[in-house]
């Protein structure tokens, strides 16, 4: 058992009943600062009950006992089922404890059903290696110690030591794929290959085994087309890797930005438009507020924020940072405020800008252009001007000559994200 603060996620049921009792009868768990923790995920009439339930079985065993309360987003295509479950490892993920592990309690019957789901949607080697018996998850570790037990083993378990759990109604309504398997497929199916649980498990062994020696090879060949900005990747050099390994590649990538997975019809997009798209047309790929866009040589990634209101506009002194409209900020540092009052606003077209070392002033979109930043961004850049109206700055990609000079001569600079 790793060395680390142990925390259960107690729904109540019988899989996690009987996890959450053979760890607090374990002195090394309790060492380790055993706790459990109830997700409310609010969908049905007795779920004040249930975690009621789960609080009084924590007390009577002595255990530290937590209730996350989530708002389960229905109606995204997804079911209840999905919704329910992105809630609650939203919840695991964002309130681990640092390098906590979190058991679940997911057992070799979960496995098959999951490989089954799987499989009728399509998946690839990924999809198919199912759950992992570790993974990360937030500031901390993911661990299901029971995935090579069968449901049978813990319900012997939980009879032998005469558990009480809560039966959710719902694990019996077989609109939900993953209770038609249970009850409907996987029975009909032990009957003529009694072992079959264990061979979709092994097979979810084979397949994350692959999967192992396909990062390993995902993680060079990324390396090979990212650019300087990890938001970018190099089109010319994906055009450059075989189909199968862009496609791995295009995930990975998405990935590590902590975007939505990337979906299937999104790596489509990107090999029939994006890949071979002009070098100026903007083409674009968006799914759960997630973005990929093609311009010049580079795919660019990135969380959708909307453009500045071309009417935006807020005085600033720079004594405290200031918020913008897409959720960023602007802020000064090193100095307490500007020497006078400035105006913080839009680009509206025609700006013009004397830059350092310049002995006149260009226009604000051709010295965007040279500096390679792509249209979108132009449209939320902020600009800050004198009241007057003389140009200082862009965001802080662009100083005016006025503006450098004064930052450098008190140590201070502009700071926009």
């Amino acid at each position: 058992m790793p060395p680390t603060a142990l925390c259960v996620g107690y729904s109540g049921g019988l899989d996690s009943s009987v996890l959450l009792h053979a760890l607090a009868a374990s002195a090394p768990a309790r060492a380790q600062g055993l706790r459990a923790w109830h997700v409310h995920h609010g969908l049905h009439p007795q779920a004040d009950a249930w975690a009621a339930h789960c609080a009084e079985t924590c007390a009577r065993l002595g255990l530290e006992f937590s209730v996350s309360r989530v708002s389960v987003a229905l109606g995204g295509g997804d079911g209840p089922e999905a919704a329910a479950r992105r809630a609650r490892h939203t919840a695991f993920a964002a309130g681990l404890g640092e390098g906590e592990t979190l058991l679940l309690a997911h057992h070799r019957d979960d496995q098959a059903e999951t490989v089954l789901l799987r499989l009728l949607r399509g998946s690839g080697p990924d999809g198919l290696a199912a759950m992992r018996a570790w993974r990360d998850c937030g500031r901390g570790r993911l661990w299901r110690p029971l995935l090579n037990l069968p449901r049978t083993a813990l319900q012997a378990y939980a009879a032998t030591h005469r558990l009480q759990w809560i039966d959710d109604p719902s694990n019996d309504e077989h609109g939900y794929d993953r209770n038609f398997l249970r009850h409907r497929v996987l029975p009909v199916l032990r009957e003529r290959w009694p072992q079959a649980d264990a061979a979709f498990a092994t097979s979810a062994n084979l397949n994350a085994q692959a999967v192992e020696l396909l990062e390993s090879e995902d993680a060079t060949a990324l390396a090979e087309v990212r650019s300087l900005d990890p938001q970018a990747l190099s089109r010319s050099s994906l055009r450059a890797l075989p189909m199968a390994r862009r496609a791995r590649v295009l995930r990975r990538w998405i990935a590590t930005l902590g975007l939505p997975p990337l979906p299937a019809e999104g790596v489509a997009q990107i090999e029939s438009q994006l890949l071979d798209a002009r070098a100026d047309a903007e083409a674009e790929f968006t799914w759960h507020d997630a973005v990929v866009r093609a311009w010049r040589d580079l795919l660019h990634a990135e969380r959708q924020r909307p453009a500045l209101a071309e009417d935006w506009s807020a005085a600033w002194d720079g004594h405290d940072a200031l918020p913008l409209p897409d959720g960023g900020e602007w802020r000064l540092q090193g100095v307490d405020r500007f020497a006078a009052p400035c105006l913080a606003h839009a680009r509206r077209g025609g700006e013009r800008i004397a830059l350092p070392g310049r002995s006149h002033r260009h226009a604000l979109k051709q010295v965007l252009q040279s500096l390679g930043v792509p249209p979108w961004e132009r449209r939320r850049l902020p600009l800050l001007s004198t009241l007057d109206g003389e140009l200082l700055a862009a965001g802080d990609l662009l100083l005016s000559a006025r503006m450098d000079a004064w930052l450098r001569e008190r140590g201070a600079r502009l700071l926009w994200t």
